[in-house]
C-alpha cells in the first residue's frame, strides 16, 4: 500500500548517481525538484538524464520540476530575496526558463510570486523562447511559491492563474511572523482543494534528517497535519539534495503520510 499524496525530492550533489536515483523512486519518491538557484547546466542535464532513465526502468511516471531562482542574493550558504526589485522575473530565470523548456520539463516553480500578473508573464515569456527545432510557444504548467507577504494578499487572484501552489515556508518565515505560519498554511491548502489546484507544502519537513538518520517527533507530526489538513504534496529539500540519508527520509515521510492517511475520509489528490 502506497500513500496517495506524493512525496516531492530534490535532487542533488548526494543524489545524482542512478543507482540512488533508482532507490528513491523504488522507496515512494513521486515527483523530483531541481534547484536551479544552485549547480551547473551540465550538471541538471545529468540529473535529468539519470531520473528518465531509472523511472522508465522501474515503469513510474516521475514529473521533474525546475525550481526558477528568482531575485535573489546569496547570504552564507543560503539564498534571500533581493530587496527592492521591480521585475520578479530575471535575466538568469530567462536562460535557465529555455533550458528547462529544451529538456522538456514537466513544471515550473516561480520564486517570489507577488501576484497574478507575475504568472502571466512568465507564460509570455515561454511563448517567445525558440527551441533548436525552430518551434515557439510551449507552455509549461507553472507552480507558484507562496513566499512573500504580498502573495499572501493576493492569494486568490495567484490560485487562480497557476496550475499548482507551493507554500515556501523558508522564505515566508522571513516576511511573517513564524507563529502565523502554522495558518497560513491551512488557509491555503483550504483555498487550493476548493480550486482544485495541486498544493505542495515545502521547506523543513524533516530538516534534521539532513545529519541525523531519525526524524525528530515534531518533524513526524509536520508531516501529519500537513496531509492532514489536506496538503497533495510534501517535499524534501536539502535532506535528499545534501543530507547523509535520503533513502531513509523519504522512508519515513511515506511512513509518515500513510499514517496520517488511514485518519482520514474521502482524500482526494490533485496530483501532478
Amino acid at each position: 500500500m502506497y500513500s496517495k499524496a506524493q512525496i516531492i525530492s530534490t535532487i542533488g550533489p548526494a543524489t545524482k548517481n542512478n543507482e540512488m536515483i533508482k532507490e528513491m523512486i523504488l522507496n515512494q519518491m513521486d515527483v523530483v525538484r531541481l534547484n536551479f538557484s544552485w549547480g551547473t547546466y551540465d550538471e541538471h542535464a545529468l540529473y535529468i538524464k539519470n531520473i528518465r532513465e531509472e523511472a522508465l526502468a522501474v515503469g513510474k511516471r516521475i514529473p521533474i520540476i525546475q525550481d526558477l531562482s528568482g531575485p535573489r542574493v546569496q547570504v552564507g550558504s543560503n539564498h534571500e530575496f533581493k530587496e527592492g526589485v521591480i521585475e520578479i522575473i530575471t535575466e538568469k530565470d530567462l536562460k535557465d526558463l529555455k533550458f528547462g523548456i529544451e529538456q522538456n520539463i514537466d513544471y515550473i516553480a516561480m520564486s517570489y510570486v507577488c501576484k497574478a500578473d507575475d504568472i502571466l508573464k512568465l507564460r509570455e515569456k515561454m511563448q517567445e523562447i525558440c527551441l533548436p527545432d525552430g518551434r515557439h510557444g510551449k507552455i509549461i504548467p507553472i507552480i507558484a511559491k507562496i513566499e512573500r507577504k504580498v502573495a499572501i494578499q493576493n492569494l486568490d487572484e495567484i490560485i487562480k492563474v497557476s496550475d499548482a501552489i507551493m507554500i515556501a515556508r523558508g522564505d515566508l518565515g522571513n516576511e511573517v511572523p513564524l507563529e502565523e505560519i502554522p495558518f497560513i498554511e491551512k488557509d491555503i491548502i483550504t483555498k487550493c482543494k476548493i480550486a482544485g489546484k495541486p498544493v505542495i507544502v515545502a521547506t523543513q519537513m524533516m530538516l534534521s534528517m539532513t545529519e541525523q538518520p531519525v526524524p525528530t517527533r515534531a518533524e513526524v507530526t509536520d508531516i501529519a497535519y500537513a496531509i492532514i489538513n489536506g496538503a497533495d504534496a510534501v517535499m524534501l529539500s536539502e535532506e535528499s539534495a545534501n543530507g547523509k540519508y535520503p533513502l531513509e527520509t523519504i522512508e519515513m515521510m511515506e511512513r509518515g503520510i500513510l499514517e496520517a492517511e488511514k485518519h482520514m475520509h474521502n482524500i482526494k489528490i490533485n496530483k501532478l
